[in-house]
């Protein structure tokens, strides 16, 4: 199984009871799990239960979660005003009896100015279209799910790259002819004939110690194995069914050490060069850690 990325994007549309609306999920990099949710005014009981199904399926990110709703009619409230036209129809009776007028319609009651109580909706949603957008969500939660399983699928093999070229630039160091004590010994020898044509008075008892002192020093057999070691542990957590960032992006720091420790050592241009190239790797394979859920 593949690792997840911390990109993604996500959307699903949905409509019931004459509310029309769309989800959008999007996800970047971040340290932990931060939720951003912007819901329309009037939808705010929503949110709680935002926040519980983005972290029922994350585990690292910084999401932001973005509702659109709007419905197929202006919704207005309208009431009749029962008190004002009970008067109204008092006060029309008598206008009956003194002039003998046609009684007034209904829809001519209505007209009247204060017969009609009529406001906008408040927006609150009923349960039915609250269980409908949270079902809703959970569609844009998974399509974004799968594209950062999908990003995560291509940084895999971005990683085991990575991982397989420090692995060769390790071995390259280990058997490198440099390596050799008798390579060793002759670069040591031309050194100190230097020395000791440049300064004929260095003692050449001394001149032996330190050579064997630079030799041991200069020694990079144990960062060689120690980045074997890494190697084998990056491949596990890339084969791990658990979110392995936070685990990759500190064994991409102990890289990182075992490199530099073994170029500060090198004696070698071969090893030198190699150094540099293990460097390079590893920057670039930290680079993409930082995208690993």
């Amino acid at each position: 199984m593949s690792l997840n990325s911390m990109t993604g994007f996500g959307r699903a549309d949905g409509s019931v009871k004459g509310v029309r609306w769309y989800w959008e999920a999007k996800s970047v990099n971040g340290r932990g799990l931060d939720i951003r949710v912007r819901l329309p005014q009037g939808h705010d009981q929503l949110e709680p239960k935002v926040r519980e199904a983005v972290a029922r399926r994350f585990v690292r990110g910084s999401l932001t979660i973005n509702l659109n709703a709007q419905r197929d009619v202006a919704a207005v409230d309208i009431k009749v005003n029962e008190t004002a036209l009970a008067q109204i129809i008092s006060a029309v009776d008598q206008v009956r009896r003194l002039t003998g007028a046609a009684a007034p319609s209904a829809e001519g009651l209505l007209a009247l100015r204060g017969v009609l109580d009529v406001s906008e909706a408040d927006g609150a949603l009923d349960d039915e279209v609250a269980a409908s957008m949270l079902a809703s969500l959970e569609e844009a939660l998974q399509t974004l799910a799968e594209a950062r399983a999908a990003e995560g699928r291509r940084l895999t093999q971005v990683l085991e790259a990575h991982i397989g070229e420090i692995e060769r630039l390790a071995r390259l160091v280990q058997t490198s002819p440099s390596r050799r004590p008798e390579a060793i010994r002759t670069r040591l020898q031309e050194q100190i004939a230097r020395l000791t044509d440049a300064v004929p008075a260095l003692d050449p008892a001394r001149l032996h110690q330190e050579a064997i002192l630079i030799a041991t020093r200069s020694d990079v057999e144990e960062e060689v194995q120690r980045l074997a070691a890494h190697v084998a542990s990056g491949r596990a957590l890339l084969a791990d069914r658990q979110p392995a960032g936070r685990k990759l992006d500190f064994l991409a720091q102990e890289f990182n050490r075992e490199a530099n420790t073994l170029t500060s050592k090198a004696i070698d241009m071969e090893i030198s060069r190699a150094g540099l190239a293990l460097k390079t790797v590893i920057d670039q394979l930290r680079e993409q850690v930082q995208n690993i859920e």
